[in-house]
């Protein structure tokens, strides 16, 4: 009896151990798959930010700062909303002032616009400097000026995709001989030292070849002849000197190298741009 007490006892036992462990598979099979998908939600989540944030930067779409209908064009790159705001386009500096004002004109009287940009903060002249878009564009006005060569991509431009959405439009005006790149005189050769100082005070663009780099206390020469108090020269201070390593572009390799400078022409025994931004920099086919 005994025996067949513990024999039963024991077919009793076996069946509630074998649920228990069904149960306690099925409990860890559930929290495998709730943990799997908890990881891929944090992944897609993680990766549609990404994708997000990568979209905004595109084409210069920054935050929203503000929408309006435009009124009248002041001059050749501002303009008044019908609320009475004035509005700088940013990123651009003219290259033909009265065709660009006509453009412009053209372009945005009467129609609808969105700024956009990092922040609406005036400047000296009260006006809010944006990246202008009219309804549907993916690009901004800024780009329309570009590609017909009325304009150039200016040095203040510090986010890296809408820079390089913007030289994109001004290189296709360039190819294309459209508007101000018809002439000659648009880039200057940097072995002509009294052309650019002609241009002082103005934005410019030059090209030639980098016979030196010097160091002279906290800044970099970039020079452009033999004559360091004639001839022209660029200018890197030290603590900007990390950013250009950072972009591959370390002062020192572009010795011998042909490159394109855009900036505001200073006199300082010689004529004299200075880098403040990577984007100001191109390095040029056929060193």
């Amino acid at each position: 009896m005994a025996s067949t007490a513990a024999s039963h006892g024991g077919a009793k036992r076996f069946p509630l151990n074998g649920m228990a462990g069904m149960c306690e598979d099925r409990l860890m099979q559930i929290l495998s798959i709730t943990i799997r998908i908890a990881v891929i939600h944090c992944v897609l989540l993680v990766a549609a930010t990404i994708f997000a944030d990568d979209t905004h930067a595109a084409g210069c779409s920054f935050d929203e700062q503000g929408d309006g209908r435009v009124a009248a064009v002041i001059d050749a790159r501002s303009f008044r909303l019908d609320d009475g705001r004035e509005v700088r386009l940013a990123g651009i500096e003219m290259a033909d002032r009265a065709k660009a004002s006509a453009a412009l004109s053209a372009l945005l009287v009467g129609r609808d616009v969105t700024l956009r940009g990092r922040d609406d903060a005036p400047d000296r002249y009260g006006r809010q400097p944006a990246y202008v878009f009219l309804a549907g564009a993916e690009t901004p006005v800024q780009g329309d000026l570009l590609r017909q060569g009325l304009a150039l991509v200016s040095s203040e431009i510090a986010d890296k995709d809408c820079a390089a959405l913007l030289m994109a439009a001004e290189a296709e005006a360039r190819q294309a001989k459209s508007g101000t790149w018809a002439g000659s005189t648009v880039i200057k050769n940097a072995e002509s030292p009294g052309d650019i100082l002609a241009g002082i005070g103005r934005f410019t663009v030059v090209e030639g070849r980098v016979l030196s780099v010097r160091q002279a206390g906290a800044t970099t020469y970039l020079n452009f002849g033999r004559n360091w108090t004639r001839d022209f020269a660029v200018t890197i201070s030290r603590r900007i000197v990390p950013a250009f390593e950072a972009a591959g572009l370390a002062p020192k390799s572009l010795e011998n190298r042909r490159i394109r400078v855009r900036g505001w022409v200073e006199e300082r025994r010689g004529p004299r741009i200075e880098l403040l931004r990577v984007g100001q920099i191109e390095v040029l086919g056929g060193n």
